[in-house]
C-alpha cells in the first residue's frame, strides 16, 4: 500500500513552506530517521526526516517549489515488495494510503446515523492543508464543534489515523487548540483599503510589484495579531552607561587568547547588547512578578529568564533565544549570541532556538536610533527597545556635566505587567546597567 509523504508543519505558525532540496531521488530506499528533504519555512531552513520505511516511488513536488501548503502531498513511498510504479499510480489516483485514506468512505460507513444528525457534521468538513477534509467521524466533528476545538490540530487514534470521540474528549481535557478562541486572532484583519483601492492611487507603470514571501506574510500577520490583541503600555527612561563602557573595555582587554584555524583570537568579545541582555535577564530575576506570560485561564510565571533577541535577516527578522540568560556569564551570552545570529542569517536555526522565551530585546542603537517602542512578540509580556548611547548634558549636584546616555523603552502587556510593575522592572534594569559590576556576581 503506497505511503504518502506530506509537507510537515515545522512550527506552530507555519502554513506553507518552500521545498528547497530533495536529499533522495526516485528509486532510493529510505528508513525512519533518514533525511529526505530540506524545507525553507518563514524563519529557517530545516531538514525533514522520513517516518516510514520504503522506496521513493514518486517525487510529486520538485525541489525549488515555493508556497507548498502544510499537509500537501510531496512524495510517495512504496512498501517493501510493492511495485514503485504501481504505488505512484495508486497515489495519484487518490487510493488509500497509510497516512491519508479516502475522505468519502468513512462518511458512508457512518451513514446509519440519522440524516438530520449527520448532515450538520458533514456540511462543513474541516479542511486540511492539501484541500482534503480532516479524516474524522461525524460524532467527533459534532463534539469538536460543540467544544470549540480545531479538528486540524488533533491527532487521530482510530483506524488509519481517523479522529474519533476519544481523541476529541482527550483534547478537551488537555486544553487543545480551540477554534473559537483562536479564530479572532487567526482570521485575517481586513485592511483599511483594498489592494485595488491602493493601486488606483498610483500611475500605471510607475511601480513594480514584489510578491510577499512567507516570512513577510508571517511577520505581518503576527504584528497585526499582537497590536490587535495585546494592550500595549510603554515606559521610557534614560540610563548612563559610562561605567558599563569602561567595564566592557576592561573585560575585552582581559579576554584570554584561544587558538583557531585563523590563528589566536580572543575567547570572547563583549558587545553593549550582550550586557543589555544580561541586565534585562537579571532585572527579571529581581522582579519575578514581571517574568510572566498571559493566558486567559492563568498567569504563567517563569522560573528563568529566556531572552529573545531581535536579529535582522534578509526579508524580515527573527528572534533567537538565549535560554536562562539570568544564569549565564557575559562571555557565554556573547558567544552564544554570535552563533545564533550567524545561523539565523543563514536560516539554519532549529525551531526550539527561536520559539518561546519570556521576553525580548530589540536594539536599534547601532543605527543611531535614539529611542523607539517595540511590538510585543506573543507569548511574551514584555520587550525592551534599546536606543543609541550618546553623549548628553546631564545635571549632577547642581552642575552640568557630560555623560553617555542610552534611552530604553519597555513595552508591556498591560494585562500581565501593569504600569507600576513595569516601572519596577525598568528601574531594576537601570540599576544593573548603571552598576555593571553586579552582572559579574
Amino acid at each position: 500500500m503506497p505511503i504518502k509523504v506530506t509537507m510537515p508543519a515545522l512550527s506552530p505558525t507555519m502554513e506553507e513552506g518552500n521545498l528547497a532540496k530533495w536529499m533522495v531521488k526516485e528509486g532510493d530506499s529510505v528508513a525512519p530517521g533518514d533525511v529526505i528533504a530540506e524545507i525553507e519555512t518563514d524563519k529557517a531552513t530545516m531538514e525533514v526526516e522520513a517516518v516510514d520505511e520504503g522506496t521513493v516511488a514518486k517525487i510529486v513536488v520538485p525541489e525549488g517549489t515555493e508556497g507548498v501548503k502544510v499537509n500537501a502531498l510531496i512524495a510517495v513511498l512504496a512498501e517493501e515488495g510493492e511495485d514503485a510504479g504501481e504505488a505512484a499510480k495508486a497515489a495519484e489516483g487518490g487510493s488509500d494510503s497509510k497516512s491519508e485514506p479516502k475522505p468519502e468512505k468513512p462518511a458512508k460507513e457512518e451513514a446509519p446515523a440519522a440524516k438530520s444528525e449527520a448532515k450538520p457534521a458533514e456540511a462543513k468538513p474541516a479542511p486540511s492543508g492539501d484541500g482534503e477534509r480532516v479524516f474524522a467521524s461525524p460524532l467527533a466533528r459534532r463534539l469538536a464543534k460543540e467544544a470549540g476545538l480545531d479538528l486540524a490540530a488533533l491527532s487521530g487514534s482510530g483506524p488509519k489515523g481517523r479522529i474519533v470521540k476519544a481523541d476529541v474528549e482527550a483534547a478537551g481535557k488537555d486544553g487543545g487548540a480551540k477554534a473559537a478562541a483562536a479564530a479572532p486572532s487567526a482570521a485575517p484583519v481586513q485592511p483599511a483599503m483594498s489592494d485595488d483601492q491602493v493601486m488606483k492611487l498610483f500611475e500605471e507603470g510607475s511601480y513594480e510589484l514584489i510578491p510577499h514571501d512567507s516570512m513577510r506574510k508571517t511577520i505581518a500577520r503576527r504584528l497585526v495579531e499582537a497590536k490587535s490583541t495585546i494592550p500595549h503600555f510603554y515606559l521610557t527612561l534614560d540610563c548612563e552607561i559610562d561605567a558599563l563602557l569602561a567595564l566592557r573595555k576592561q573585560l575585552n582587554e582581559a579576554a584570554p587568547k584561544v587558538k583557531t584555524e585563523d590563528g589566536e583570537k580572543p575567547a570572547y568579545k563583549l558587545s553593549v547588547n550582550d550586557m543589555v541582555i544580561k541586565a534585562h535577564a537579571k532585572a527579571l530575576a529581581m522582579v519575578p512578578e514581571a517574568n510572566v506570560s498571559w493566558t486567559e485561564s492563568a498567569m504563567v510565571k517563569h522560573r528563568h529568564a529566556d531572552v529573545g533577541v531581535a536579529v535582522s535577516i534578509p526579508g524580515g527578522l527573527i528572534t533567537p533565544i538565549i535560554r536562562r540568560a539570568d544564569e549565564k556569564t557575559l562571555s557565554a551570552i556573547s558567544n552564544e549570541m554570535k552563533d545564533l545570529a550567524a545561523r539565523a542569517r543563514s536560516r539554519k536555526l532549529k525551531t526550539e532556538e527561536f520559539q518561546g522565551g519570556n521576553t525580548a530585546v530589540s536594539n536599534l542603537g547601532m543605527f543611531g536610533i535614539k529611542d523607539f517602542a517595540a511590538v510585543i512578540n506573543p507569548p511574551h509580556a514584555t520587550i525592551l527597545a534599546v536606543g543609541a548611547g550618546e553623549q548628553r548634558a546631564v545635571v549632577k549636584d547642581g552642575e552640568v556635566k557630560v555623560a553617555t546616555v542610552m534611552s530604553v523603552t519597555l513595552s508591556t502587556d498591560h494585562r500581565a505587567v501593569d504600569g507600576a510593575l513595569g516601572a519596577e522592572l525598568l528601574a531594576a534594569f537601570k540599576k544593573v546597567i548603571e552598576n555593571p559590576l553586579t552582572m559579574l556576581i
